[in-house]
Protein backbone atom coordinates (compact mmCIF):
# COMPACT_ATOMS: atom_id res chain seq x y z
CA UNK A 1 0.00 0.00 0.00
CA UNK A 2 1.21 3.66 -0.59
CA UNK A 3 2.03 5.30 2.32
CA UNK A 4 -0.50 7.80 3.97
CA UNK A 5 1.71 10.65 4.04
CA UNK A 6 1.44 11.25 0.03
CA UNK A 7 -2.01 13.30 0.54
CA UNK A 8 0.22 15.92 2.31
CA UNK A 9 2.38 16.28 -0.73
CA UNK A 10 2.61 19.10 -3.83
CA UNK A 11 3.81 18.76 -7.41
CA UNK A 12 7.34 20.74 -7.26
CA UNK A 13 6.49 22.34 -10.53
CA UNK A 14 2.83 22.92 -10.41
CA UNK A 15 1.95 23.15 -7.12
CA UNK A 16 -1.39 20.69 -7.11
CA UNK A 17 -1.76 18.12 -4.65
CA UNK A 18 -0.05 14.61 -5.84
CA UNK A 19 -0.94 11.42 -5.70
CA UNK A 20 -0.09 7.73 -6.92
CA UNK A 21 -1.34 6.62 -9.58
CA UNK A 22 -0.19 2.87 -8.68
CA UNK A 23 -1.03 0.66 -6.55
CA UNK A 24 2.70 -0.14 -5.63
CA UNK A 25 3.42 3.34 -4.57
CA UNK A 26 6.09 3.56 -7.15
CA UNK A 27 4.47 6.92 -9.32
CA UNK A 28 3.25 10.26 -8.31
CA UNK A 29 1.42 12.48 -10.58
CA UNK A 30 -0.85 15.49 -10.41
CA UNK A 31 -3.98 16.98 -12.26
CA UNK A 32 -1.62 18.81 -14.63
CA UNK A 33 0.11 15.70 -15.74
CA UNK A 34 3.63 16.01 -14.00
CA UNK A 35 4.58 12.81 -12.99
CA UNK A 36 7.78 11.55 -10.79
CA UNK A 37 8.55 7.87 -10.71
CA UNK A 38 10.42 6.36 -7.97
CA UNK A 39 13.89 5.22 -8.41
CA UNK A 40 14.84 1.53 -7.72
CA UNK A 41 16.25 2.20 -4.36
CA UNK A 42 12.54 4.18 -3.60
CA UNK A 43 13.06 7.41 -3.37
CA UNK A 44 11.31 10.20 -5.78
CA UNK A 45 13.68 13.18 -7.19
CA UNK A 46 11.91 16.69 -6.33
CA UNK A 47 14.71 18.86 -7.71
CA UNK A 48 13.50 20.23 -10.87
CA UNK A 49 14.41 23.17 -13.07
CA UNK A 50 17.95 24.27 -12.20
CA UNK A 51 18.14 21.85 -9.02
CA UNK A 52 20.04 23.28 -6.20
CA UNK A 53 22.90 25.83 -6.00
CA UNK A 54 24.04 23.66 -2.60
CA UNK A 55 26.69 21.27 -2.25
CA UNK A 56 24.92 17.52 -1.21
CA UNK A 57 26.92 15.11 0.38
CA UNK A 58 28.65 12.77 -1.65
CA UNK A 59 28.60 9.33 -1.66
CA UNK A 60 31.62 8.96 0.94
CA UNK A 61 30.39 10.93 3.27
CA UNK A 62 26.77 9.63 3.11
CA UNK A 63 29.08 6.43 3.83
CA UNK A 64 30.56 7.15 6.46
CA UNK A 65 27.50 8.60 8.35
CA UNK A 66 25.92 5.53 7.84
CA UNK A 67 28.49 3.85 9.30
CA UNK A 68 28.93 5.58 12.53
CA UNK A 69 24.78 6.03 13.16
CA UNK A 70 24.55 2.36 12.49
CA UNK A 71 27.44 1.64 14.87
CA UNK A 72 24.84 3.45 17.87
CA UNK A 73 27.10 6.39 18.70
CA UNK A 74 24.55 8.88 19.07
CA UNK A 75 21.39 6.08 19.76
CA UNK A 76 20.83 8.47 22.96
CA UNK A 77 20.36 11.51 20.73
CA UNK A 78 17.58 9.97 18.28
CA UNK A 79 16.25 8.61 21.18
CA UNK A 80 15.56 11.77 22.83
CA UNK A 81 14.11 13.23 19.85
CA UNK A 82 11.62 10.83 19.20
CA UNK A 83 11.03 11.07 22.96
CA UNK A 84 10.04 14.73 21.93
CA UNK A 85 8.58 14.61 18.49
CA UNK A 86 5.78 10.98 18.78
CA UNK A 87 3.61 12.77 21.44
CA UNK A 88 2.51 15.44 19.00
CA UNK A 89 2.03 12.77 16.51
CA UNK A 90 -0.68 11.04 18.67
CA UNK A 91 -3.68 13.41 16.98
CA UNK A 92 -3.84 11.01 13.87
CA UNK A 93 -5.79 7.70 13.91
CA UNK A 94 -5.04 4.90 11.66
CA UNK A 95 -6.87 6.17 8.60
CA UNK A 96 -5.41 9.40 9.07
CA UNK A 97 -2.07 9.41 10.79
CA UNK A 98 0.06 12.06 12.06
CA UNK A 99 2.60 12.69 9.97
CA UNK A 100 6.55 14.04 10.74
CA UNK A 101 8.24 15.84 8.17
CA UNK A 102 12.26 15.19 9.08
CA UNK A 103 13.83 17.97 7.03
CA UNK A 104 17.62 16.89 6.40
CA UNK A 105 16.89 12.89 7.00
CA UNK A 106 20.55 11.82 5.69
CA UNK A 107 20.51 9.03 5.91
CA UNK A 108 16.85 8.33 7.89
CA UNK A 109 18.74 7.11 11.44
CA UNK A 110 16.72 9.93 13.23
CA UNK A 111 13.72 9.41 11.21
CA UNK A 112 13.49 5.44 12.20
CA UNK A 113 13.97 6.14 15.50
CA UNK A 114 10.74 8.12 15.51
CA UNK A 115 9.27 5.81 13.78
CA UNK A 116 10.41 2.77 15.91
CA UNK A 117 9.21 4.52 19.24
CA UNK A 118 5.83 5.65 17.56
CA UNK A 119 5.11 1.62 16.89
CA UNK A 120 6.39 1.43 20.25
CA UNK A 121 3.84 3.66 21.94
CA UNK A 122 1.31 2.62 19.13
CA UNK A 123 1.12 5.76 17.60
CA UNK A 124 -0.13 5.71 13.90
CA UNK A 125 2.87 7.84 12.29
CA UNK A 126 3.33 8.70 8.60
CA UNK A 127 6.74 10.21 7.45
CA UNK A 128 8.49 12.30 4.88
CA UNK A 129 11.55 12.25 5.04
CA UNK A 130 13.54 15.43 2.60
CA UNK A 131 17.18 15.32 1.91
CA UNK A 132 19.50 17.05 -1.23
CA UNK A 133 21.82 14.32 -1.00
CA UNK A 134 20.26 11.48 -3.54
CA UNK A 135 23.40 9.16 -2.28
CA UNK A 136 21.70 9.88 1.23
CA UNK A 137 18.12 9.32 0.48
CA UNK A 138 19.08 5.81 -0.87
CA UNK A 139 20.40 4.66 2.42
CA UNK A 140 17.47 6.30 3.93
CA UNK A 141 14.74 4.55 1.43
CA UNK A 142 16.07 1.52 2.34
CA UNK A 143 16.20 2.06 5.76
CA UNK A 144 12.17 3.56 6.09
CA UNK A 145 10.49 2.19 3.42
CA UNK A 146 7.16 2.85 4.57
CA UNK A 147 8.25 6.64 4.91
CA UNK A 148 8.10 8.92 1.42
CA UNK A 149 11.66 9.84 0.69
CA UNK A 150 11.85 12.63 -1.11
CA UNK A 151 15.31 14.43 -2.80
CA UNK A 152 14.55 17.84 -2.40
CA UNK A 153 16.27 21.47 -1.13
CA UNK A 154 14.63 22.89 1.84
CA UNK A 155 15.23 26.22 0.68
CA UNK A 156 13.11 25.65 -2.24
CA UNK A 157 9.39 25.76 -1.24
CA UNK A 158 8.68 22.22 0.47
CA UNK A 159 6.05 19.59 -1.60
CA UNK A 160 4.26 19.43 1.29
CA UNK A 161 0.27 21.06 1.72
CA UNK A 162 -0.42 23.74 4.30
CA UNK A 163 -1.25 22.46 7.71
CA UNK A 164 -0.22 19.12 6.39
CA UNK A 165 2.59 17.82 9.37
CA UNK A 166 2.46 17.52 13.22
CA UNK A 167 5.77 17.36 13.76
CA UNK A 168 9.00 19.00 11.49
CA UNK A 169 12.37 17.15 13.04
CA UNK A 170 15.49 18.88 11.89
CA UNK A 171 18.87 17.44 13.04
CA UNK A 172 22.13 19.55 12.22
CA UNK A 173 20.45 20.45 9.26
CA UNK A 174 19.64 24.14 7.83
CA UNK A 175 16.28 25.64 9.14
CA UNK A 176 13.51 27.35 6.77
CA UNK A 177 11.32 29.05 9.27
CA UNK A 178 8.75 30.03 6.90
CA UNK A 179 8.29 26.66 5.03
CA UNK A 180 8.22 24.84 8.02
CA UNK A 181 5.71 27.80 10.00
CA UNK A 182 3.50 27.05 6.56
CA UNK A 183 3.31 22.72 6.71
CA UNK A 184 3.07 22.55 10.46
CA UNK A 185 -0.88 22.59 11.45
CA UNK A 186 -1.75 24.96 14.48
CA UNK A 187 -0.26 23.03 17.78
CA UNK A 188 2.05 21.22 15.76
CA UNK A 189 5.90 20.85 16.94
CA UNK A 190 9.51 21.73 15.79
CA UNK A 191 11.97 19.78 17.23
CA UNK A 192 15.65 21.32 16.14
CA UNK A 193 19.21 20.01 17.31
CA UNK A 194 22.24 22.22 17.57
CA UNK A 195 25.43 21.09 19.07
CA UNK A 196 26.70 22.78 22.10
CA UNK A 197 29.98 24.68 22.47
CA UNK A 198 32.69 22.31 23.13
CA UNK A 199 31.09 19.36 20.82
CA UNK A 200 33.46 17.10 19.80
CA UNK A 201 36.58 19.35 20.91
CA UNK A 202 38.92 16.32 21.77
CA UNK A 203 39.24 15.25 17.85
CA UNK A 204 37.95 18.16 16.17
CA UNK A 205 40.93 20.29 15.61
CA UNK A 206 42.97 17.86 14.69
CA UNK A 207 40.99 16.53 12.45
CA UNK A 208 39.69 19.52 10.28
CA UNK A 209 36.10 19.68 11.10
CA UNK A 210 34.08 23.01 11.72
CA UNK A 211 33.94 24.58 15.05
CA UNK A 212 30.90 25.70 16.56
CA UNK A 213 29.48 29.42 15.64
CA UNK A 214 29.63 31.99 18.60
CA UNK A 215 25.91 32.86 19.88
CA UNK A 216 24.57 29.61 18.11
CA UNK A 217 21.50 29.50 20.43
CA UNK A 218 20.81 33.27 19.82
CA UNK A 219 21.11 32.47 15.93
CA UNK A 220 18.78 29.80 16.20
CA UNK A 221 16.17 31.68 17.88
CA UNK A 222 16.50 35.03 15.30
CA UNK A 223 16.34 32.50 12.50
CA UNK A 224 13.15 31.77 13.77
CA UNK A 225 11.42 34.99 15.08
CA UNK A 226 8.09 35.86 13.70
CA UNK A 227 7.62 32.10 12.91
CA UNK A 228 8.13 30.07 16.30
CA UNK A 229 8.06 30.32 19.50
CA UNK A 230 10.34 28.71 21.87
CA UNK A 231 8.86 26.03 24.48
CA UNK A 232 11.69 23.68 25.61
CA UNK A 233 15.80 23.81 25.42
CA UNK A 234 17.59 20.54 26.95
CA UNK A 235 20.74 19.79 27.00
CA UNK A 236 22.37 16.72 26.26
CA UNK A 237 25.83 14.57 26.79
CA UNK A 238 26.57 11.48 25.54
CA UNK A 239 30.14 10.45 26.12
CA UNK A 240 31.89 8.40 23.44
CA UNK A 241 34.84 6.23 22.82
CA UNK A 242 36.03 5.91 19.37
CA UNK A 243 38.31 3.65 17.58
CA UNK A 244 40.59 5.21 14.72
CA UNK A 245 37.64 4.53 12.18
CA UNK A 246 35.27 6.38 13.59
CA UNK A 247 37.35 9.37 14.20
CA UNK A 248 37.76 9.75 10.81
CA UNK A 249 33.98 8.84 9.76
CA UNK A 250 33.30 11.06 12.54
CA UNK A 251 35.05 13.89 10.32
CA UNK A 252 34.22 12.55 6.82
CA UNK A 253 30.76 12.37 7.83
CA UNK A 254 30.17 16.45 8.48
CA UNK A 255 30.36 19.55 5.90
CA UNK A 256 33.91 19.56 6.71
CA UNK A 257 33.78 16.47 4.48
CA UNK A 258 33.30 18.12 1.24
CA UNK A 259 37.05 19.70 1.61
CA UNK A 260 38.97 17.01 3.91
CA UNK A 261 42.08 15.35 2.75
CA UNK A 262 41.00 11.61 3.01
CA UNK A 263 44.61 10.71 3.07
CA UNK A 264 45.69 13.26 5.61
CA UNK A 265 42.62 11.67 7.56
CA UNK A 266 43.63 8.47 7.32
CA UNK A 267 47.30 8.89 8.26
CA UNK A 268 45.63 11.41 11.54
CA UNK A 269 43.32 8.13 12.22
CA UNK A 270 46.17 5.33 12.12
CA UNK A 271 48.16 7.02 14.48
CA UNK A 272 45.53 7.37 17.28
CA UNK A 273 45.15 5.19 20.08
CA UNK A 274 42.96 2.13 19.74
CA UNK A 275 40.30 4.43 22.00
CA UNK A 276 39.42 7.96 22.45
CA UNK A 277 37.25 9.87 25.08
CA UNK A 278 35.11 11.97 23.01
CA UNK A 279 32.37 14.32 23.81
CA UNK A 280 29.40 14.68 21.97
CA UNK A 281 27.31 18.08 23.24
CA UNK A 282 24.26 18.69 22.08
CA UNK A 283 20.78 21.12 22.74
CA UNK A 284 17.18 19.36 21.42
CA UNK A 285 14.82 22.90 20.98
CA UNK A 286 10.80 22.67 20.81
CA UNK A 287 9.35 25.35 18.86
CA UNK A 288 5.60 25.68 18.00
CA UNK A 289 4.18 27.66 14.96
CA UNK A 290 2.83 31.31 15.40
CA UNK A 291 -0.61 31.39 14.98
Amino acid sequence: MPPASAASLLCPVCRNRLGFSDDAGRTLGCPAGHRFDAAKQGYFNFLVGKGTVFEADTADMVAARFDFLSAGHYRPLAAAVAELAVPALAVGTAETPGTVLDAGTGTGHYLRALLDRAALDRTPAGAIGLDISKFALRRAAKLNPEAINLVGDVWQPLPVADDAVDVVTVVFAPRHAAEFARVLRPGGRLVVVTPRPGHLEEVAGQTGMLGIEPAKDERLAASLAGHFSALSADNLDVPLQLSPGDVARLALMGPAGHHLDRGALASLAAGLPPLTAVSARFRISVFEPLR
